[in-house]
C-alpha cells in the first residue's frame, strides 16, 4: 500500500514539471511584454537620468534577449534562487519563507471552518430536499458567492470591530502591543502552543478568526453545494436502500455508508478550492492587513517587480500539484476501490 501511494506520487510528480515548466516560461515572457520598465520604477522615478536607468537595466539583465534573460532565469531555478526583490530588497526566497506561513494559516483555517459548516449543511439539505432547510441552505450558498470577499470582510469589521468591539484591530497577524511567538514554524498558532503561551495563542487566534471566517463564507457555496448533490445521488442509490431494509440505524447509514460514498466528489472540490483560496485572498489580505504572499505579490506586480510575481506564480502552481496528489491520496482512503499504485 505504502510503496502503490510513493510510486503513484513520484510519477505524478514527474508528471507536472512539463507544466510547471510551461507556467515559469509563460509567466516569464507576460512580465517582460507587460507595459512599464521596472528600471525606470526603481531608479528614484521618470526623472531619472537615462545612464542611470541603464546601469539599472544592466543590473538586472534586461538589457539582454528575452531567451537568453529566460535560459539565465531557469538555471537559476534549478539553483533555488529566485532573484531578489526590488521592492523590499531581500531575496525572493526569505520574503517568500517569511510570508507562506501567514498564508497558509489563514486559508488552511477558513477551509477548515468552511467545512464544518458545508458538511452539515449539505447533509441536512439533501435529507429534506425541498423543505424550508433546502431553500434557506441554497440562499446562505446564493449570498456567499454573490458577495465580494471585500464586501463581507468590511461588513464583519464594522459589524464585530466598530459597532461591538469583540474583534480585535484587523492590522497584521497579531496585535501590534503585542509579541510574536519564536520563529519555530512561522505559524502563530503552532509556535504560540509549542512554547506554552495561551494568552498569546488566544490573541493571534482572535486576530485570525475574523479574516478567516470572510474567506470561508466566500467557498462556503460551492462545498455545500456539492455535497448535498452528492449526498442526494448517493442517498438513491441500492445500497443505502439495502441498508435500510437490513434494519441498520438511520445515523449508521447516512454517516457510515452514505457521507462516506458522496465524499469522493467533495474532496474533488475540495482541492480545487484550497488552491483557489491560497492564491485569490489578496482581498482578504489587503483588508485585514495581512502578511501573506498573495498581498506581497500584488504589491511587486504594481510596482513591475517582476521576481516576486514569478516566484509566487510558480509557487501556486507547485501548490496546486501537491495539493492534486494528496486528494488522490485521500481518494484511496475514502474508497478503497480507488487504485493508489
Amino acid at each position: 500500500m505504502l510503496a502503490g501511494i510513493v510510486r503513484r506520487v513520484g510519477r505524478r510528480l514527474l508528471a507536472s514539471l512539463p507544466a510547471l515548466l510551461g507556467v515559469v516560461v509563460v509567466t516569464f515572457t507576460l512580465m517582460r511584454v507587460l507595459p512599464g520598465d521596472p528600471a525606470v520604477f526603481f531608479a528614484s522615478g521618470p526623472s531619472a537620468g537615462r545612464e542611470e536607468i541603464e546601469e539599472l537595466r544592466h543590473s538586472m539583465g534586461l538589457d539582454k534577449p528575452i531567451p537568453v534573460q529566460l535560459v539565465r532565469y531557469l538555471g537559476e531555478i534549478v539553483r533555488g534562487d529566485f532573484g531578489r526583490s526590488m521592492t523590499t530588497g531581500q531575496r525572493v526566497v526569505q520574503d517568500i519563507r517569511n510570508r507562506l506561513p501567514a498564508s497558509l494559516e489563514l486559508t488552511v483555517t477558513a477551509l477548515f471552518i468552511a467545512l464544518l459548516l458545508s458538511l452539515p449543511l449539505g447533509m441536512v439539505a439533501a435529507l429534506r430536499p425541498g423543505s424550508m432547510v433546502d431553500h434557506a441552505v441554497r440562499l446562505l450558498c446564493t449570498l456567499g458567492v454573490c458577495m465580494p470577499t471585500f464586501v463581507s470582510g468590511l461588513l464583519l469589521i464594522y459589524a464585530f470591530y466598530y459597532l461591538l468591539g469583540w474583534a480585535p484591530d484587523p492590522t497584521a497577524r497579531i496585535d501590534i502591543f503585542a509579541s510574536p511567538p519564536p520563529d519555530i514554524t512561522g505559524f502563530y498558532l503552532i509556535d504560540f502552543a509549542i512554547t506554552g503561551d495561551s494568552e498569546g495563542w488566544w490573541a493571534a487566534f482572535r486576530q485570525l478568526l475574523l479574516p478567516a471566517v470572510t474567506m470561508a463564507l466566500f467557498v462556503l457555496a460551492p462545498l455545500a453545494r456539492m455535497t448535498r448533490a452528492s449526498m442526494l445521488a448517493v442517498l438513491g442509490s441500492d445500497f443505502i436502500r439495502t441498508a435500510h431494509a437490513m434494519g441498520l440505524s438511520r445515523f449508521r447509514v447516512i454517516v457510515t455508508y452514505a457521507l462516506r460514498n458522496a465524499l469522493l466528489p467533495v474532496l474533488t472540490i475540495m482541492g480545487i478550492v484550497f488552491s483557489t483560496m491560497l492564491g485569490a485572498n489578496v482581498l482578504v489580505e489587503k483588508v485585514f492587513s495581512w502578511p501573506g504572499v498573495a498581498s506581497y505579490a500584488l504589491d511587486a506586480l504594481l510596482a513591475s517587480d517582476y521576481a516576486p510575481v514569478q516566484a509566487f506564480v510558480l509557487l501556486m502552481a507547485a501548490i496546486f500539484v501537491l495539493v492534486n496528489v494528496i486528494i488522490d491520496i485521500l481518494y484511496g482512503i475514502a474508497d478503497p476501490r480507488v487504485s493508489v499504485a
